[in-house]
Formats: C-alpha cells, structure tokens, sequence
C-alpha cells in the first residue's frame, strides 16, 4: 500500500470532486480513482460515498484519513531527524515511547517547548499501548515513557518519574443544530450511548473510580469500545455518543464546534502527565534532559505552593 493515497483521499475530502483531485494531485481522473480504490481494497472498506456530488468521505474514510496523516507526520518527522542523524553521527537519538491519546497532540507541543527551552535534540517517538512502552522501557528500546497517571497518587511501577504537564478527561459529545449536545444527562433514565476506552487500555481505568462515585455505570451503554482515544474521538465527532476524552486532544475541536462538554462539570477527571525512565538505563545525554526537566518540576511546585 503507497502511503501516498492518503493525501489523495485528503484531495478528495477537500474538493469533494474525483476531477479536482485529480488536478491538485498532477494525475488523471482514472488515475485517482484507481489509487482510492486501491486504498479503500488494503483498508477493506468503503472509504468514499459516491452516491451524490459533491462525494464524502464515509466514517471509515474520516478516520483512516485522519490515521493516514498522522503517520504521513510521523514518518516526515522520522526522515528528517535520519538525515540529522547522519549529519551528526556522534549525536544520540532520545527514544519516547507514549501512549496514543499523548501522541496525538500534547507530545508534539510538548517537545517543541522542551527544545525551545532546553535545546535542540535528536529524537524519536513510539506511540503504543502502555504496557507495551513500559516493557519496552525495561529491555531498553526507549529512553523515557511518557503516560497519564491520576492527579494526587503516587506514581506507578518501580521507575523513576518527572511531572512535565497536565491535562483533563472532560466527557463530549457532538453538537446539535443549536450548538447544544445531542446527548444530555438529564436524569430521565434513558441510557446514553458510550464509546469506552478497552479494558486493557490503563487511561480507561482511571475513569473506573469516577463513574462509582457518580453512579454513572448504569447510566451509559457501551456502543463502542476502542484503546486509541482518536478512534473514539472520530466516533464521538461522528455523533455515535458520549467520551470521556483528553483535554489537550479534543481541544481543536471544541474551539471548531465539532464536539461540545455534557454532563456535569465535577464529571472530568485531572490528569498529570509524567516521563518515567529506568535508572539502569541512561547516558549523559538522557541524563541531562532528566535533571533539567527535574529542575523546572521543582521550580513549579515551589511557584505553587
């Protein structure tokens, strides 16, 4: 599969016509539609409603794309830090590893403000599920994890930790006609439809404490259940029920009207968002980075309090 049918797909959503395109992307109508069918065969769906002019994408199409382009980011990104790399062949290459929902949004924003602070580095991320970053953290194939962990307890695991932000999880959902949610807990007893995080997935259990205390269990059926937090969130957009999402994730999206808050305002959840690391694996160059992120956590817990 060419990674590059996804900016054609993106040239289709733009224009919502296979002719202009087309022309956006130098090829010829059957070309293009070649390429999108070609895509939509390795994806195993539909991805574009040719049923009326202009065309749409489906919700397979929305997300893939969406899926599509991160990547697309991600492996631009990767090129360029190679050929940096390369360059500079005595200059060592930080590996974060992190969990989807960080990924997405606060990691890139993240390390830009640690660069524009600390300095250039040469770096390198694995978005994965967190078991899995924290296992590959143990065996040494990543410098540093970066995951969510509940405000006020204490840090998990026998790793090193360092606060380097914070967000929220704020329950969404989309919007009417009125700018209003469709899904509104008013307490009438009718269920509200839900798009869950897996069981496996550890930013779905810190919601487990909140919805006890609200009695909220009973009040919402599952629809949909996902580990990715951008899965769920295309499906909230898409108007298939309720999230408790990332803050940092879904902010473009409030700003836009693509989602708004429901429910009650003491439902959200605050997050901190930490970098672990393992003490038996590091060098000079991790090292480093870890005692000036352990400067500015110092600094502003001392602002604080």
């Amino acid at each position: 599969m060419d990674v590059s049918h996804f900016r054609d797909l993106d040239r289709l959503r733009q224009t919502g016509n296979f002719s202009q395109a087309a022309a956006l992307g130098n090829l010829s109508q059957p070309a293009l539609s070649r390429r999108i069918k070609s895509l939509e065969n390795w994806v195993g769906a539909v991805l574009v409603d040719r049923s009326h002019q202009p065309v749409e994408l489906t919700e397979a199409g929305v997300q893939m794309l969406e899926a599509g382009l991160h990547a697309l980011s991600r492996i631009e990104r990767e090129r360029s830090q190679i050929l940096e790399a390369q360059s500079l062949p005595d200059k060592y290459v930080v590996t974060f590893g992190a969990q989807h929902s960080i990924g997405w949004r606060f990691y890139p924003a993240w390390l830009q403000a640690l660069e524009e602070a600390y300095g250039p580095i040469l770096s390198r991320l694995r978005a994965d599920d967190l078991p899995n970053c924290l296992r590959d953290l143990k065996r040494g194939d990543v410098d540093f994890v970066i995951a969510y962990q509940r405000a006020g307890t204490q840090p998990a695991g026998s790793f090193d930790s360092v606060l380097i932000g914070s967000d929220q999880l704020i329950l969404v959902c989309k919007p009417g006609a009125d700018g209003c949610p469709i899904f509104r807990f008013d307490w009438s007893g009718i269920e509200m439809p839900y798009l869950r995080f897996g069981d496996a997935a550890p930013i779905g259990q810190l919601l487990r404490p909140l919805l006890v205390e609200k009695d909220l269990t009973n009040r919402l059926r599952t629809v949909y259940e996902n580990s990715m937090a951008g899965a769920l969130r295309i499906r909230a957009r898409a108007g298939d029920g309720v999230a408790w999402l990332p803050k940092s994730l879904v902010a473009p999206d409030l700003e836009n009207g693509l989602l708004v808050r429901t429910g009650e305002l003491d439902w959200e959840i605050d997050l901190e968002v930490r970098m672990f690391r393992d003490l038996q694996r590091s060098n000079r160059t991790t090292r480093s980075i870890w005692s000036f992120l352990q400067v500015r956590q110092n600094v502003s817990l001392f602002t604080t309090n």
